[in-house]
């Protein structure tokens, strides 16, 4: 009820109005007061009415509850002992129904226990019989000041819940030991979160979903208190190899500097990648460089296989690119930071090969004057690259095939084994089938390595490419020597596309290489050309059509041969005068 009292003057009037203008308006304040004495009721309602505070009264709790169900209040004061009955039920009632309504507790009886009850139970205040006009009047004023100040942050959260939830992009914000304190819809949908992981107010640690690049930039971030960008990084969180996105990092910071976490802003960029790769549009993928059909494929196998820990062969001619293959297979995956290490079987002599891939003990040979850890103890947890391993022999085959299998080896001169975790990309440019032909090469090695084989096709075979490849070694090599070379005449292009590329991406670099140490102009012409391609530009009917033949056959000289109907005595008798090598 709202308590009313006799109109004394025109003043009292204009006030009462006023009153009444605000509480259809919702801004005064509501308090509810439940006494089972009539006369504290009126008394407590008069002091509060008389502040402007709008007054509802209740004699028992059954009353009290009800009116509880069907108003809205800002404070509730209300007396322990009511008919027989509890004020702490009202206390309760309050609780349960999750409202920021503080309770001030009233007795005519106090005691420690009764306080200290009414207290545990969530009672804002206690105040003892007889109730003075101040005492009641500050306690009311903070109690209703603490529910401003919550109802305030809890519209302030709900704003921000609102801008959270309406973003696009995920956002997750993480404490600094990346335990997530808020998401998103968006994130929930792109990083797989799940609000019934961890405890009940918590979808506990970031490394529960993901522990993969976007954990590291967290990491990253919260070190150095430095924001930072990624660019289509591949998601790890549920094996989800297909998905791509893109990353911002923003520490939280104070206002005098102090971290409290990291903001994580991710953008799911998987449709557009896939649709850039279907349209053809990369034309980089780490450190390789095409655009043809050919090379294409092979962006894709590399991305397929970044974070696929399984053997992979890499096969083509001397001068293809096969170790720029294989650091795109190490550092487009997940396992980047770890090690990547390489070896050039075939520059080494047996004694010295074993030495270095696995290692040996002081004394194991002459020499040996300390222990020595081998390139897979070096690589261990990462990855290492075997490059020329067709010129491997046979007992060295037989050693790398089983620390393939086994993932484990011994140390020259020692018994221990020692346990790896390395995955092993190895390239050859021999033909390994021919090689096993002859017995030169294991073939149970042979199908271990080839779990994926990764073809790379001569540059012959992808000529659509060399005018990109071109512009890249003239960007490399005018910041190299310090030159403004803007591009190749329409001549050396001719030459280029016309030119068989024996020694093949690694051939054209050093031309061009050679071209800008001779070149004093700002474009490369015919005459700065190694001669064996400035010659190309004038050569024979005859020498173009046996290059047509061997490409088309791809080197095969019986198969080129039946193609001009000649004998392949003839062919390389034509080979000969012409000078014409595929390597």
């Amino acid at each position: 009820m709202l308590l009313t009292f006799p109109q004394e003057n025109k003043d009292y009037r204009k006030t009462r109005m006023i009153e009444k203008i605000l509480i259809e308006t919702r801004m005064i304040e509501k308090i509810l007061i439940v006494d089972d004495e009539e006369n504290i009721c009126f008394t407590l309602g008069r002091f509060l009415s008389d502040e402007g505070y709008e007054v509802t009264t209740a004699g028992d709790v059954e009353t009290a509850l009800e009116k509880i169900e069907k108003i809205d209040f800002d404070l509730v004061f209300a007396d322990i002992l009511l008919k027989g009955r509890s004020g702490i039920e009202i206390l309760k009632a309050v609780n349960n129904r999750q409202k920021n309504c503080p309770v001030v507790m009233i007795t005519g009886v106090p005691t420690i226990e009764t306080a200290s009850e009414a207290v545990r139970l969530g009672a804002f205040e206690y105040l003892s019989k007889p109730v003075l006009q101040d005492g009641l009047l500050k306690v009311a004023k903070a109690a209703l000041r603490h529910k401003r100040l919550i109802d305030e942050g809890q519209r302030y959260r709900s704003n921000l819940e609102a801008i959270f939830s309406s973003v696009k992009d995920g956002l997750i914000s993480v404490d600094k030991d990346l335990n997530i304190i808020e998401f998103n819809r968006a994130a929930k949908k792109i990083c797989g979160i799940s609000r019934e992981v961890g405890s009940k107010n918590t979808p506990g640690s970031m490394r529960l979903f993901c522990d993969g690049p976007c954990v590291k930039a967290l990491e990253e971030t919260i070190a150095s208190k430095k924001p930072g960008e990624y660019s289509q990084i591949r998601c790890q969180h549920n094996k989800n190899s297909e998905q791509v996105v893109s990353l911002t990092v923003t520490p939280l910071l104070d206002l005098n500097e102090n971290l409290s976490g990291g903001l994580l802003a991710i953008r799911d960029q998987t449709r557009l990648f896939h649709l850039e790769r279907d349209l053809k549009m990369r034309h980089q993928c780490h450190n390789i460089i095409g655009k043809s059909e050919a090379i294409q494929k092979i962006f894709t196998l590399i991305e397929n296989l970044a974070d696929v820990k399984t053997t992979v062969l890499i096969s083509g001619e001397s001068g293809t690119g096969k170790e720029l293959v294989a650091d795109a297979l190490h550092f487009k995956g997940g396992d980047a930071q770890k090690p990547l290490v390489k070896l050039n079987c075939g520059a080494l002599p047996e004694n010295l090969i074993e030495s270095e891939l696995f290692g040996h003990v002081k004394g194991a040979f002459s020499g040996a004057t300390q222990n020595r850890a081998g390139r897979f103890e070096h690589a261990d947890g990462g990855m290492i690259f075997l490059d020329e391993v067709g010129e491997m022999s046979p007992r060295m085959q037989l050693r790398l095939l089983r620390v393939i299998q086994e993932q484990e080896f011994e140390r020259l001169g020692d018994s221990t084994t020692i346990k790896v975790d390395v995955r092993v990309v190895a390239a050859s440019n021999l033909d390994l089938k021919e090689e096993i032909r002859q017995g030169r090469f294991r073939q149970d090695l042979y199908y271990r390595l080839k779990v994926v084989e990764i073809v790379l096709p001569p540059l012959r075979q992808r000529r659509e490419d060399i005018p990109l490849l071109a512009s890249h070694f003239i960007s490399l090599f005018n910041e190299q020597f310090g030159k403004q070379i803007k591009g190749l005449s329409d001549e050396v292009y001719q030459a280029f596309m016309k030119y068989a590329w024996p020694g093949n991406i690694r051939e054209l670099r050093h031309a061009i290489e050679h071209a800008f140490i001779i070149c004093p102009l700002n474009r490369i012409d015919l005459k700065h050309l190694p001669l064996e391609i400035h010659g190309v530009h004038s050569i024979s009917g005859d020498k173009q059509r046996l290059l047509g033949a061997l490409e088309n056959a791809r080197w095969n000289k019986t198969k080129a041969a039946l193609e001009l109907g000649i004998s392949r005595q003839s062919l390389y008798r034509k080979i000969k005068t012409h000078k014409i090598s595929s390597f």
